[in-house]
């Protein structure tokens, strides 16, 4: 059985952490709050679950700790830099060279290949990992030269993984990225996911409503009304294979 942990302070030496972070979103006089002082910290090459209902804040932190959005108050953290204090060029190093995303939706461009859609990132990255590399860590091998329209989801997915992680990136944060998946493509997908956590020490982050997928992370992060509600470690990580939902 999991232990439960406290929910951990931030701290420089993580990889990522968040502060107090709070977001309020504003329609006219309306005030929606979405985060109410969210305090996390990523370590090195972990892998994390955050887990919730929909409206429960997951995805607005993904948001934040990503570059996308930024807090109504509180701080980001990368390797003790506060990226609150970063300006718009900053910002947009810090997704360039160092964070990949992976969303719900593969958001793949159907006139390339799966070796063009990466090959798109490296053309960018400062250090690249080479197109077919990537695509071999994915299982993709035998589709490099296959279009969108000729892949099942699972494999546009995985193509969505191989772009986010060709630019070698310290954190991959991945939102609801088996929301559109049946559960047998969805468990490959996860697998692949974990895969480059393991073997490249990708610090990752997976949002979900899905509690069974918590059994693979290091440690799961609960949501409920825009807070952390509390934090599962597990004392050992189950494989993709092994989830039952």
């Amino acid at each position: 059985m999991p232990e439960r942990a406290p929910i951990p302070s931030p701290a420089a030496a993580s990889v990522l952490a968040a502060e107090g972070l709070t977001k309020i979103y504003r329609a006219g006089e309306i005030e929606v709050p979405a985060l109410r002082g969210v305090d996390l910290a990523l370590a090195d090459g972990e892998l994390v679950v955050l887990l919730g209902p929909s409206g429960s804040g997951k995805s607005t932190l993904l948001n934040i700790l990503g570059g996308l959005e930024a807090p109504t108050a509180g701080r980001v953290l990368y390797r003790g830099a506060d990226l609150t204090r970063a300006d718009d060029a900053a910002l947009t190093a810090y997704r360039r060279d160092h964070v990949g995303f992976v969303f719900q939706f593969y958001n793949l461009i159907p006139s390339l290949t799966a070796r063009e859609n990466v090959a798109l990132i490296t053309e960018i990255a400062r250090d690249p990992m080479p197109v077919d590399e990537v695509l071999d860590l994915v299982g993709l091998a035998d589709r490099r030269d296959h279009f969108p329209a000729q892949m099942s989801g699972g494999q546009q997915q995985r193509v969505a993984i191989a772009r986010a992680i060709a630019k070698r990136p310290d954190v991959l944060l991945c939102d609801e990225p088996t929301g559109a998946l049946d559960v047998a493509t969805g468990k490959v997908v996860l697998e692949a996911i974990a895969g480059i956590n393991r073997r490249l020490g990708t610090t990752t982050v997976i949002v979900t409503h899905n509690a069974a997928v918590g059994g693979m992370a290091d440690r799961t992060v609960r949501f409920a009304d825009g807070q952390v509600s509390g934090v599962v470690v597990n004392a050992r990580r189950m494989a993709a294979a092994e989830i039952v939902w």
